[in-house]
């Protein structure tokens, strides 16, 4: 594996192999888990060369504590990478991608008024920003994100679709702790009990799941899951949203298989987590 922390490095080496390789894309911001590694791994199967991105955006970050408190595992994670088969790691400083700060704001309509775009405004401009510079500069054939950041896969797509980007979006099946807890990096900042209490938000997901399941309406799967963390001060549920998979728009009815998602976000003492089924 090559790393690389310049772009115009980066550019230079992608030149003289982007006629002869498919290029998969698999951006991370670090403390790389198992489902990262899925990512790689499934890029490497669909493509002749895996590119994978270490950068923890500032602009995305809308709480200056939780961009301070984000873990940072670089030399960990270039192992992990380079034992999954990944090919080149982009690596580059704050100064490398943002010289000064970027003026541009993307707006992407609807998506910034729903759940994640609701509670943290301008989150979804710097996911666009970096999602953006990253595909000009690395120019994938195919990009893979995972299903858990599901509202972030949406942005992205209407990213691809509305700035003309030939590139593919891959989006790949959320990985999960034994006992349904969904990988994520902020899950080190959990302390030990609260890890233990943390699957409750799958336990959520699975009871609202059920109630749909057994014709029970959104509204009152929602309204169970809100009883559901009612009973628990350690949370502090922030969202509960029955939607269409691909839009993120709410629902009144379950979709056809595929199309209806149930997404929550809620505060574990310091740590926000987010999860989703899509059924």
């Amino acid at each position: 594996m090559i790393r690389f922390d310049t772009i115009v490095d980066l550019r230079r080496h992608l030149s003289t192999l982007r006629s002869s390789h498919k290029i998969g894309l698999v951006p991370t911001m670090g403390a790389l888990h198992e489902g990262h590694i899925r990512l790689v791994e499934n890029a490497k199967h669909e493509n002749g060369l895996v590119v994978s991105t270490i950068f923890v955006n500032p602009v995305q970050f809308t709480n200056a504590d939780d961009l301070a408190r984000y873990p940072r595992t670089l030399e960990t994670d270039t192992q992990k990478l380079e034992a999954a088969g990944c090919d080149i790691v982009f690596t580059p400083s704050v100064d490398e991608i943002y010289p000064e700060s970027p003026t541009m704001r993307l707006n992407f309509g609807d998506l910034e008024t729903l759940m994640e775009g609701a509670f943290r405004p301008g989150h979804f401009n710097g996911v666009g920003i970096i999602v953006g510079k990253l595909f000009n500069i690395i120019q994938p054939d195919r990009a893979y994100f995972g299903q858990k950041d599901l509202q972030q896969v949406a942005v992205v797509r209407r990213l691809i679709h509305d700035l003309s980007f030939p590139i593919e979006l891959i989006r790949c099946p959320t990985i999960r702790e034994a006992d349904g807890l969904a990988m994520s990096s902020r899950n080190r900042n959990l302390s030990s009990d609260e890890r233990e209490q943390a699957p409750a938000l799958f336990q959520a997901l699975t009871l609202a799941h059920d109630l749909l399941t057994e014709g029970q309406s959104p509204a009152q799967a929602k309204a169970a899951v809100t009883g559901f963390f009612s009973g628990n001060p350690n949370f502090r549920l922030e969202y509960v949203e029955v939607v269409n998979a691909d839009t993120m728009q709410p629902v009144g009815e379950v979709l056809a298989p595929g199309q209806t998602a149930i997404c929550l976000a809620a505060h574990l003492g310091r740590v926000r987590l987010i999860d989703n089924l899509v059924f």
